[in-house]
């Protein structure tokens, strides 16, 4: 079976480079699957868990906005910030996760960091899903 070469990036370095059979992103238009030979395409991406199928395994990826690029043998992953899931403290992850909670239920009234709150809430529960907990 054909494969597709993937590399998650971010500023400080690469997270993850091998090659798997499928990729799928969360794009802001929704859910993108990218198979080998796909059509070349560069799409924002939102906060998320990157899935890498290789065979009957999945891996994932927790990764924080920035752009997918696609070529027909390469799909690479431009994040903010990406984490693998032995890389995930879920202890902070779980703070985090409290914090923004409570955050939203202060900031109803304050717009601009009731948005915060909940990218911050949607980041913490990405972290956790991806680490399994």
């Amino acid at each position: 079976m054909p494969t597709v070469q993937v590399s998650v990036v971010t500023p400080d370095g690469k997270v993850y480079d091998g090659a798997v059979d499928m990729v799928v992103v969360r794009t802001l238009e929704g859910e993108l699957g990218i198979l080998p030979n796909h059509i070349p395409l560069v799409a924002p991406l939102t906060v998320g868990a990157v899935r890498l199928n290789k065979g009957t395994t999945v891996e994932k990826v927790a990764v924080t906005g920035g752009f997918v690029e696609v070529r027909p043998d390469q799909v690479t992953i431009l994040a903010e910030a990406a984490e693998l899931p032995s890389d995930i403290d879920v202890d902070r992850a779980h703070e985090a996760e409290q914090r923004a909670k409570k955050r939203i239920d202060s900031a109803k009234s304050d717009e601009i960091d009731f948005k915060r709150a909940q990218l911050a809430l949607k980041r913490a529960t990405n972290r956790l899903d991806v680490a399994g907990k």
